[in-house]
């Protein structure tokens, strides 16, 4: 798989060698020409000297061949800039990093679902660790071709589930309203704002983000 990182923050070098041990095709575009001449001493990928939210630097790297694109630079507007320029460009997948949370509904109504909010993630998992709980163990119960993915929903997309034509091998876990769990039957009655998280099998995740979209956009 060819991935394409803009930004070589710490979070990219240890993904990319991660990935890199795995034999995937990485890639990074950096702006600090010095900083690339550091770390390619210890990251074996290619390097890209330039500006990940311009368009002409990205064309450089053939972008509908790259499977993911992570845009993890230290701006979160940047990073939804690289992902929006790089989803245009044919990148099948493109990942912004956000530090802030206010982005988060930002980056959803560009149509960015695939939003990575670390500091959420580690201050949540902490909290549970303190409290007991090693949510960590979740992944392990993932398995095969199952994946867990979510939605906050917008307009077009409120009412009864069952109403957006999800695929059919897709259920509801919960949904988070006003920041409160809650359990749900199989045909929920959606507000805006709402967090909604589904299992489904990975084969049906692109057609599941590409309905959400397309309802989003019915309305605009």
């Amino acid at each position: 798989m060819r991935v394409i990182f803009i930004g070589a923050s710490s979070l990219t070098q240890m993904t990319a060698q991660m990935l890199i041990r795995r034999n995937h095709d990485v890639v990074i575009v950096e702006r600090d020409k010095d900083k690339i001449e550091d770390i390619s001493k210890d990251i074996d990928c290619g390097f890209i000297h330039g500006d990940g939210t311009r368009p002409d630097v990205l064309r450089e790297l053939d972008p509908t061949a790259a499977e993911i694109l992570f845009c993890f630079m230290g701006n979160d507007q940047s990073n939804l800039i690289a992902a929006l320029v790089g989803r245009s460009l044919g990148c099948k997948r493109v990942f912004p990093k956000i530090d802030d949370p206010d982005f988060e509904h930002v980056a959803i109504e560009l149509g960015l679902q695939d939003v990575i909010l670390p500091n959420r993630t580690t201050g949540r998992y902490l909290a549970d660790l303190i409290e007991g709980q090693d949510m960590l163990s979740l992944s392990a119960m993932i398995k095969g071709e199952a994946r867990v993915t979510s939605f906050v929903v917008q307009a077009g997309l409120t009412g009864p589930l069952r109403d957006l034509g999800l695929p059919a091998a897709s259920r509801v876990i919960c949904l988070y309203r006003a920041g409160e769990l809650l359990l749900v039957d199989d045909n929920p009655q959606l507000e805006i704002d709402d967090e909604v998280i589904l299992i489904t099998y990975q084969k049906h995740l692109e057609s599941l983000h590409a309905q959400l979209t397309k309802r989003r956009e019915s309305v605009t």
